[in-house]
């Protein structure tokens, strides 16, 4: 599905929202929100998918944080070179 985009849940919500200031506190908070709203959206795995081709490092993309992505992409590394 290339037009993935056209029905993912965040569409309509601030762009904002996605993409919080810092990791703790209020920031946490948005992050949790972000993620609530991804756990509704039809297409959070290609949205993954494409956040971790593209190498996104900022924000809230597929239901997961800047930090998560991090962790599966060393995940994936490791998977990669172990096959």
């Amino acid at each position: 599905m290339d037009n993935w985009r056209e029905h993912a849940a965040c569409r309509t919500e601030d762009p904002d929202l996605f993409f919080p200031i810092g990791t703790t506190g209020p920031a946490a908070l948005q992050t949790e929100q972000a993620k609530a709203v991804c756990r509704t959206c039809p297409v959070l795995e290609q949205c993954l998918r494409w956040a971790l081709d593209t190498g996104q490092t900022l924000g809230v993309w597929g239901g997961t944080s800047e930090l998560e992505r991090r962790a599966l992409k060393r995940r994936e590394a490791v998977r990669r070179r172990s096959a």
